[in-house]
């Protein structure tokens, strides 16, 4: 089955969120509009100079240099008012486009992993990586010259207007050609700029898979499979591309030829009302120049539509990231409080995983569960640390339905470095943690090593290569440092392997000390330490006691530990 994709939002609720953020900064918005009408007002000027002009040579003027002098100047002041306005829609753009490409990595980092792992890894990335690229180049260089172009065409209809109405009216024999033109184009272009998009994410979804299983892909020989996935998703895209483009030079025609229409209407209407007396030549001039002066901000507006289709489809589906429910942050529990895992169930669009699974787990008490693989132990957890939603059943803490993530700390057998000091990856769980804080933590559980490479020492990406179980016990030192009252070891010393598993075993117990505490075991001697043990089996609980009771009962415990012991 294939995974879904994240919601898009519709085009109005794009709009709304566009125009509350321009209302949260009046001044700048307000800043960047006159700016923007001031810069198209004066480029009505050199027009209206030059019919005057031919009006002055008809009449005999004894001189046209003041009206060139009156050119020059307002060449210089249509100049400086579009480069302010320039920066000022670019600068004003750029903000809310800050705040909402804020607001996606926000969401996308606080969706709960179940939402992560049911959707497609590369449609996430292209909204964060490839749809934020493209709605910034549309603010930063499209929407400037659109909000131009459209108040130039805007302000030049309302100057024919002024010059005879006669002449408006023949420039707007144009506009039904336009409508026309557009009624055209948008119907067939934004389904194609929408599934533009989801291709570029599907490419991205293929590329991401292969580069992550490299080592995979290297081992089987399987590098001509994935080549052929990601030539076919790249052409794919590319088919899609072109198919845009073809249409959007057929538009180009159809607007062409608007143009012609109107510019000839303007003429011969013109010529009429030169001979009858009703205008005078430079008035029919600056009509004609005025009309023609939309040629550019109208093609313009055509040669940018594909960047603001494109950017518009980039928009939706950032907004449906930053629209996606989003848990309140968990306020910090304290106590050591009683679990009550109540008739749980959970599946995963298949048969049960977990079914009817009642477990209570008492103040400060270190559970162990155990089973075999496939039990349904990491479902169990998740649902436990509030990383899964179940479809049945609830978990209570001291008898009441809570935000889990407020009491309970979560640490897996998969951690990640991050990029940055030692100190600051550790910090994650505490932001605020003083560095005799997150010593204090590193001693805890034992990570000598850490305190000697110096707080401030670079670790993950372009530091530091911490081994696996370095990386768990920096993992170990922020549920210290976070100090949660309930604590779940999702086999935390796994990839701890033999030589460091003793250790590693030393430091879970240290940072769980006094913590209730549910561990995934996966290595037996973690249960043999604990105060009760839980088989699961099918998803249900088929024993609990004590390791000794359980051993001596003879039961799945006692087959697993004889397994285990055998196995040395």
């Amino acid at each position: 089955m294939t995974a879904p994709l994240l919601p898009v939002a519709t085009p109005r609720r794009a709009g709304r969120v566009v125009w509350a953020e321009l209302r949260a900064r009046p001044l700048a918005t307000a800043a960047a509009a006159l700016s923007a009408v001031a810069a198209a007002a004066a480029g009505l000027v050199a027009p209206a100079v030059l019919g005057r002009l031919v009006d002055a040579v008809d009449t005999g003027a004894p001189s046209v240099w003041p009206y060139v002098g009156a050119l020059l100047a307002a060449a210089v002041l249509a100049a400086v008012l579009t480069g302010v306005s320039a920066v000022l829609v670019a600068r004003l753009g750029e903000t809310v486009l800050a705040r909402l490409r804020e607001a996606v990595v926000d969401r996308a980092l606080h969706l709960p992993s179940a939402v992560l792992d049911r959707v497609r890894g590369g449609d996430l990335l292209s909204r964060v990586g490839d749809d934020v690229a493209k709605v910034a180049e549309a603010v930063t260089s499209a929407l400037p010259q659109v909000a131009s172009a459209g108040l130039t065409v805007l302000l030049t209809l309302v100057g024919l207007g002024a010059l005879d109405w006669r002449l408006a009216l023949a420039g707007a024999v144009a506009l039904p050609l336009y409508v026309l033109a557009l009624r055209w184009y948008l119907p067939r272009s934004a389904p194609r700029y929408a599934a533009e998009r989801v291709a570029m994410g599907e490419r991205a979804q293929a590329l991401v898979s292969s580069l992550q299983g490299v080592d995979t892909v290297h081992a089987y020989a399987d590098e001509d499979r994935h080549r052929a996935v990601v030539d076919e998703r790249s052409g794919q895209a590319l088919r899609i591309t072109l198919g845009v483009f073809r249409l959007f030079t057929d538009f180009g025609w159809r607007m062409n030829r608007a143009e012609y229409v109107g510019l000839a209407a303007v003429l011969a209407v013109g010529f009429a009302l030169v001979r009858s007396g009703d205008v005078t030549v430079g008035a029919v001039t600056t009509a004609a120049l005025l009309f023609h002066r939309l040629f550019g901000p109208l093609g313009l507006l055509l040669f940018t539509f594909d960047d603001v289709q494109s950017a518009g489809a980039s928009l939706v589906r950032m907004v449906g990231v930053a629209d996606l429910d989003v848990p309140p942050a968990p306020v910090p529990a304290t106590g050591r409080p009683v679990v009550e895992l109540r008739g749980v169930g959970h599946a995963y669009d298949g048969p049960p995983v977990l079914a009817d699974v009642d477990l209570v787990l008492a103040p400060g008490e270190r559970v162990a569960l155990v089973g075999a693989s496939g039990a349904g132990k990491t479902t169990l957890a998740g649902v436990l640390a509030g990383a899964l939603q179940p479809v049945a059943g609830e978990v209570l803490v001291d008898g009441a339905a809570v935000d889990l993530r407020a009491h309970v700390g979560l640490v897996s057998q998969e951690v990640h470095v991050f990029a940055g000091t030692l100190a600051d990856d550790v910090r994650l769980a505490r932001p605020g943690a003083t560095d005799a804080e997150v010593a204090a933590a590193l001693t805890t559980v034992g990570a000598d090593w850490a305190l000697a490479l110096g707080l401030d020492a670079l670790v993950g990406e372009g530091g530091q290569e911490l081994t696996a179980p370095q990386a768990q016990q920096l993992a170990l030192a922020r549920l210290v440092l976070a100090d949660p009252p309930v604590a779940v070891l999702d086999e935390a010393t796994a990839e701890a392997g033999s030589a460091g598993a003793r250790d590693l075993e030393e430091a879970a117990l240290a940072a769980t000390a006094g913590r209730t505490t549910l561990v995934v075991a996966h290595r037996l001697t973690q249960a043999a330490r604990a105060d009760r043990v839980v088989v699961l089996a099918a998803g249900r609980v088929v024993e609990q006691g004590t390791h000794a009771e359980l051993v001596a009962a003879g039961g799945r415990y006692a087959d697993l530990w004889s397994a285990w012991t055998a196995r040395g």
